[in-house]
């Protein structure tokens, strides 16, 4: 059944896009057998705009639906994705045009490549490794929006502090946990190593003069409240809430 979000938005410029109130896409990732990050995506219909292309499930939003919910329902209507099967982890704005239509990027984890039924929208569905992403024709939109979305290793040291009293005795979290994490610059992280440490450990961490504890090509971001440990942070370290790892467990 076709939605009230059906139909062309043309700018001031003459540029077209397709949703009356915006669109938005699914990114879903998932991790490999040797643990490395893949993204479902779209061989978009040759009949189809922008045709022949690779992108994102997804399409226009109906006006009573959130960003996350009409991208599920594409998913889904697309793919096959079945949303108990996801779970959704961030939304990135990533196109905003002069007429006001914008698309929205909604981020998911699966703990593995799911299987996907495709419709008559898409040529193919494909699990892509991410490195091997921009090898492919991609979609203008696409294209431009992926250097923000595709992900950047991950070390997360979690102050053990944060975590409620039946978790406190954990050194690691388990690697089927969740991966994907919105980094505070509004990209994205991928989770390889998840340590629970004492804050004397932690702080630790970051004592030596020389690589303040940190990895070339690695973000080290820290999960905690202690102000004492937030003040030996080197610049290059990112603190995130405890809210987000809490949902994990």
């Amino acid at each position: 059944m076709r939605g009230d979000g059906d139909g062309w938005i043309t700018g001031p410029d003459g540029s077209r896009h397709w949703g009356k109130f915006g669109a938005a896409g699914l990114l879903l990732r998932a991790p490999l057998v040797d643990q490395t990050p893949a993204v479902l995506l779209q061989h978009r219909a040759l009949w189809s705009h922008q045709g022949g292309t690779w992108a994102l499930p997804g399409g226009a939003r109906d006006s009573h639906e959130t960003t996350a919910h009409a991208a599920v329902r594409e998913a889904h209507e697309e793919a096959g994705i079945e949303i108990a099967e996801i779970r959704v982890r961030a939304e990135i704005l990533t196109t905003k045009a002069a007429s006001g239509w914008s698309y929205t990027t909604v981020i998911a984890d699966t703990e593995r490549p799911i299987p996907t039924v495709a419709n008559r929208e898409s040529v193919e569905l494909r699990w892509v490794r991410e490195a091997d992403v921009t090898g492919l024709p991609l979609h203008p939109g696409f294209e431009a929006g992926w250097p923000r979305l595709r992900t950047t290793e991950v070390l997360l040291l979690l102050d053990q502090k944060v975590l409620p009293a039946e978790h406190a005795h954990l050194t690691r979290l388990s690697t089927t946990l969740p991966r994907t994490v919105h980094l505070p610059n509004d990209t994205c992280g991928w989770l390889r190593s998840v340590e629970i440490l004492d804050a004397p450990t932690l702080t630790g961490r970051f004592a030596s003069s020389t690589g303040h504890g940190t990895t070339v090509g690695v973000v080290t971001a820290v999960v905690t409240t202690d102000p004492a440990v937030i003040d030996r942070l080197p610049s290059t370290v990112v603190t995130l809430p405890p809210s987000m790892v809490l949902d994990w467990l």
